[in-house]
């Protein structure tokens, strides 16, 4: 299994710092590709759940060995797409923010993922607006990117920012096959004195270009071959970073700034149209009442 480089004596005061991370994730039991939602999906391509199942698990055991804590959802006969995780839910300061999906074929995730976290004590809303969980609301700092264009409405934006308290910035996506912000957008650091991301432009209309140059002057950009290799879909813990193989300029970029690319193979995944980020929900605080039945909003 890959570890983290360790960092020189000089260093330790410039390096990208790891902070321990809690993970919430779903085994791809019943992963196949049986309908078509997204640009990478296609029925007429074989899937391997049990290649998909060993992948993910190399993914889940990395976490592990870096020090993050991952639980796991009980996956659902049906929904082959609740492996992708991320999409369940957007949990800050032990707040849940359900998911209401666009697609049908996906509706039952989010009321699932909701049920996990209320019979843990979490208090939970439930969304009047459509949108996909940190698929399209991610966390930089003291603020939340969130993606629209494809799936989550921008009306979600706006609630929220209602349900949090903390400014929601919308950014428009505008490639179909970065359907999520989460495709083509990733969060290196979250410290809110030195958030970092990376990106790739094309994904975004002019308007949203402008405004992460404005709010990230100092962000790593993607290649067109690190965007098509789902690059984006990274998970970082502040140092470490999880990314496609395929994205090697990302990785050098990663390396240039201190950080620790880590390769993992999710290609199974990705014939669904996600990779590491898409598998990995971020728990954000503690239930309010740990072992007590959650309560909603």
């Amino acid at each position: 299994m890959r570890r983290a480089h360790p960092r020189a004596p000089d260093q330790e005061d410039t390096m990208p710092v790891a902070t321990p991370r809690h993970y919430l994730m779903c085994e791809p039991v019943h992963y196949t590709v049986s309908y078509e939602i997204n640009p990478w999906m296609d029925v007429t391509r074989h899937t391997d759940s049990g290649l998909a199942v060993r992948q993910w698990r190399v993914l889940r055991d990395t976490y592990l060995e870096l020090g993050h804590t991952v639980e796991t959802i009980e996956p659902l006969e049906g929904l082959p797409d609740m492996v992708y995780a991320a999409n369940g839910a957007t949990v800050i300061d032990g707040v849940v923010y359900s998911a209401k999906f666009r697609y049908p074929e996906r509706g039952a995730e989010g009321p699932a993922y909701q049920k996990w976290f209320a019979d843990r004590g979490y208090l939970t809303h439930t969304a009047a607006e459509t949108n996909e969980g940190e698929g399209d609301l991610l966390t930089v700092g003291n603020l939340v990117l969130a993606g629209t264009g494809f799936r989550t409405e921008r009306a979600s934006h706006a609630e929220a920012q209602e349900l949090f308290g903390l400014p929601v910035v919308s950014l428009q996506l505008v490639d179909p096959h970065y359907y999520h912000l989460d495709t083509a957008l990733a969060v290196l650091s979250s410290d809110p004195a030195a958030p970092q991301i990376a990106y790739y432009p094309p994904a975004f209309s002019a308007g949203s270009r402008k405004v992460l140059e404005q709010l990230f002057p100092d962000a790593v950009i993607a290649t067109s071959a690190d965007a098509a290799a789902l690059g984006l879909n990274a998970v970082s813990d502040g140092h470490n970073v999880v990314v496609a193989p395929g994205a090697v300029d990302l990785a050098a970029a990663l390396r240039e700034r201190g950080y620790n690319p880590m390769p993992v193979d999710t290609s199974e995944l990705l014939k669904g149209g996600g990779g590491a980020k898409c598998c990995t929900l971020e728990i954000r605080g503690t239930a309010a009442g740990a072992g007590e039945t959650g309560a909603t909003a």
